[in-house]
């Protein structure tokens, strides 16, 4: 193999793993079967924790708070608490979060368009 292709190989392959790497990342922040549907949630606006768990079928209220807690930790979701009486807490995506929209739209229509071909709805 001459010295050209080997190199374009090599490139090839660390342009493969870097990717990897990235997605891998990705996956591991927006890791389990909540993540998602949360951050689809906040996308619709600000929301008060049960607003949440009202949205998402099946989710426990103490799988939601740990996974919100995870979100916050990376930086994807704000929690803040409001002076009211009774304290009020609403949880909204920060800009990083928002930067996931485009990622979730693509879910989306990926989404339907395997629904209708798998399932047929």
């Amino acid at each position: 193999m001459d010295t050209a292709k080997r190199n374009k190989n090599a490139d090839t392959f660390e342009t493969c793993r870097q990717r990897m790497l990235a997605v891998k990342d990705a996956l591991g922040v927006l890791n389990g079967r909540w993540k998602i549907p949360i951050m689809t949630s906040l996308l619709f606006g600000d929301k008060r924790f049960k607003e949440i768990s009202k949205e998402i079928d099946g989710v426990t209220d103490k799988m939601l708070s740990k996974e919100l807690k995870d979100l916050e930790i990376n930086q994807l979701v704000k929690k803040e608490a409001r002076d009211t009486f009774p304290p009020t807490v609403k949880y909204s995506l920060t800009e990083h979060g928002r930067s996931l929209e485009t990622v979730v739209a693509e879910l989306y229509y990926w989404g339907s368009k395997h629904r209708k071909k798998i399932i047929g709805k």
